[in-house]
């Protein structure tokens, strides 16, 4: 069998049903998919889709992955400790060969890591991106939000938006902020973030038959195409997971994605068509941010170390 790793439950849903769809069956035959509470496979599957999570627990009890000869990590480049630590334990085990995917992550240190392997390179194809950024304003982040719309609408925009923003309570405001707008041009807005069942999220990124506006979180960062998305308004900002240095809690902290994020975001408007991306942030601000997110084990080692000090 070959499992392929996953960062988020919507993307191994998504990427399940696509591979089913690809193959003309449905989701739980050849192909199928395991998330926290959900297990759709059967006896055929011989691709299954999962959580990092998952597989994590899933080498506690079977630490040798009987019957599985591959594993795909993809998105690597997000670089969660549950993903970390998949491929430190998966790299020791005999004949299982491993596979390491990644739009935007500096291969060669993990091709070192796996023993001087082969790197790969794919091009895949995106269509023309038109990036345009913002002046520094000081309205609300939903004010921003609302504007950069409402100029998407005036010039034509077909095709659906989707709007990255940093977590949940952002969303709501922005759905009260462009709620007028989206009435008098008969747009759908709909949120997508981690705490919504799975038939909501599925709302989301299904087709519908008026244009949508998509409110999201950074689930919909990478691994998933959104069929119909023609512009992206990017926020630049999200809610990172790290613990406090005083009191050892697990804290969420809005912060500056950084380039990768921001071009991983961008992507998501050039899957299908021609797109545009709207960023909410000056092009100074963009070159300034890192070229990459920092790995986890990072994050939370330099908060470790701070509270020591």
């Amino acid at each position: 069998d070959v499992l392929v790793l996953e960062p988020r439950r919507l993307a191994t849903r998504m990427a399940a049903r696509r591979v089913a769809w690809e193959l003309g069956e449905e989701v739980g035959q050849t192909v199928g998919y395991q998330v926290r509470f959900e297990d759709v496979a059967g006896p055929r599957t011989r691709l299954k889709f999962l959580t990092e999570g998952v597989l994590t627990r899933r080498l506690l009890s079977d630490p040798q992955l009987r019957g599985v000869g591959a594993v795909i990590l993809d998105e690597f480049h997000e670089r969660h400790m549950d993903g970390d630590l998949a491929l430190a334990l998966l790299r020791g085990i005999p004949q299982l060969r491993l596979i390491v995917m990644s739009a935007t992550l500096d291969a060669a240190p993990i091709a070192r890591f796996l023993g001087d392997c082969p790197i790969l390179r794919s091009e895949g194809k995106l269509y023309p991106l038109t990036v345009e950024y913002t002046p520094h304003s000081a309205a609300t982040l939903e004010e921003q939000v609302a504007s950069a719309l409402e100029r998407l609408l005036k010039d034509a925009l077909t095709g659906d938006v989707l709007v990255f923003l940093p977590g949940a309570a952002e969303i709501r405001r922005a759905a009260r902020a462009i709620e007028r707008l989206a009435a008098k041009e008969k747009l759908l807005v709909v949120p997508l973030h981690g705490d919504l069942t799975p038939g909501e999220q599925d709302r989301a990124v299904s087709p519908a038959d008026q244009r949508k506006v998509i409110l999201s979180t950074n689930v919909a960062e990478s691994s998933v195409t959104i069929e119909g998305v023609t512009a992206v308004i990017d926020s630049g900002l999200a809610r990172v997971a790290g613990d406090s240095p005083w009191t050892g809690l697990p804290t969420l902290d809005v912060k500056r994605v950084s380039q990768a994020s921001a071009t991983q975001r961008a992507g998501r408007a050039g899957r299908t068509s021609p797109g545009r991306v709207v960023r909410l942030y000056t092009a100074e601000d963009f070159h300034r941010r890192p070229a990459s997110d920092p790995p986890e084990i990072d994050r939370k080692s330099t908060r470790l170390n701070s509270s020591h000090t």
